[in-house]
């Protein structure tokens, strides 16, 4: 999950799904004029509903009622048959074979939709189209009719459940979502032991990547980016990946070494680029520890994030908070004194001031028409908004969107 557009980002050249369409010019260019409605200040062509989802899923979290226009513009965004498309800068016009709908875009409008209530018929159509572009394996990939991929797979496993669906009970030549991500769990007996890939490359082989494994855990649960702690974990040994707990018991187990070894946070592993501290990778896989019940090494590599992850937030913006504050709701953190950072402040200087309405989730009135009145003073002062950055095919390592291609801390090149 991550500004983050996941591993299919740097899939979507090599057509084996992304979160760029393969079709897409590579190069950001200026949006001549940035909806009002819209959260982050940079060019939305390739996260606009990406990010916009995470950004009202997270203050939803937090308990702080989106503004009316955000939700209204997200609504906007769907296609007739149900898809969401990264972004559209015409809504008003209708979708047809040149529109790039993705999986992933229409999952996380499901998960926010859905979280926030009363989209019933937003949410319905978009979960029809989902079902319709699944693969005969069970899963799905970045654009309806690729390959399965972890990542793409478990978004979409999150959406079903946050709209009531039963994962398992979705399936497609006999198939369902977790027999497609079973087979993409790396066995037990070598370095890799537990962890999920994000693809096979094309002779078949799997290779273990920290991105997919986060994802893959929360998907093997059947969770979706918002999750709480679930019972404490027993046992870490790693064994055959027969069933989806166990699937996700032995990612878990692969997550817990890769962030101890580097110091309780993930690596990034870019082609041609020196590895550096993948922030949005670690707040993923804090939120599937969590979720797993491996709370000691999730409460530890949350700490590391609040020491040290602020500057790429506010580099990358609405989904970089977003993604923050998944993971210490995932941990009991406060996300308004993280590391002395308010998270829901800065998340909301990034759009339209929230709503200062009946607090969610436990959030108290007051709190909200602060957040509120903090995150219109930041808008009418100029605030600079994080800035959102994409180089070609490449994400520059640590960005996230989604979930970020990386291979945590054994890189392994595929052939």
């Amino acid at each position: 999950m991550n500004v983050r557009r996941s591993a299919a980002v740097l899939a979507a050249v090599a057509v084996i799904g992304a979160a760029t369409p393969a079709a897409a010019d590579p190069s950001p260019s200026p949006s001549p004029a940035l909806p009002s409605a819209l959260h982050g200040d940079k060019d939305p062509k390739y996260d606009g509903v990406w990010r916009q989802s995470l950004a009202l899923l997270a203050q939803d979290t937090v308990g702080v009622e989106p503004a009316a226009k955000s939700v209204q513009w997200l609504v906007r965004q769907q296609c007739a048959d149900g898809a969401f498309a990264a972004y559209r800068a015409d809504p008003a016009a209708a979708c047809d074979g040149s529109t790039m709908v993705d999986t992933n875009a229409t999952s996380a409008a499901v998960q926010a939709l859905a979280a926030l209530g009363g989209h019933d018929d937003v949410t319905g159509k978009a979960v029809r189209w989902l079902k319709s572009v699944q693969n005969e394996d069970g899963g799905w990939g970045y654009a309806p009719g690729g390959a399965s991929d972890t990542n793409s797979t478990s978004v979409v496993i999150g959406a079903l459940a946050a709209a009531g669906e039963q994962p398992g009970g979705v399936e497609k030549g006999g198939k369902s979502p977790y027999d497609a991500l079973l087979k993409l769990a790396l066995p037990c007996g070598g370095d890799d032991d537990g962890a999920f890939a994000f693809q096979p490359d094309k002779k078949g082989k799997l290779f273990a990547n920290a991105d997919a494994t986060a994802a893959g855990v929360l998907g093997a649960l059947g969770k979706g980016m918002v999750t709480e702690a679930g019972e404490k974990a027993s046992g870490t040994d790693c064994a055959k990946p027969g069933t989806p707990g166990q699937a996700a018991a032995n990612g878990a187990g692969y997550l817990t070494a890769a962030l101890a070894a580097d110091g309780d946070h993930l690596m990034s592993a870019l082609p041609g680029a020196e590895p550096q501290p993948d922030f949005g990778n670690t707040a993923d896989a804090v939120v599937a520890l969590a979720a797993h019940g491996d709370t000691g090494q999730a409460e530890k590599s949350v700490r590391w994030l609040e020491k040290n992850a602020a500057a790429w937030a506010a580099q990358n913006g609405p989904a970089a908070y977003a993604q923050l504050i998944f993971a210490a709701h995932a941990t009991g953190t406060d996300p308004r004194d993280f590391g002395g950072a308010d998270l829901v402040k800065q998340l909301n200087a990034t759009g339209p001031a929230p709503q200062a309405a009946a607090a969610k989730a436990g959030g108290q009135d007051g709190e909200n028409a602060k957040d509120a009145k903090d995150a219109k003073d930041a808008e009418d002062s100029d605030s600079v908004f994080g800035v959102w950055w994409y180089v070609g095919v490449c994400l520059v390592a640590g960005i996230g969107i989604g979930f970020l291609f990386s291979s945590g801390r054994r890189k392994k090149q595929q052939p």
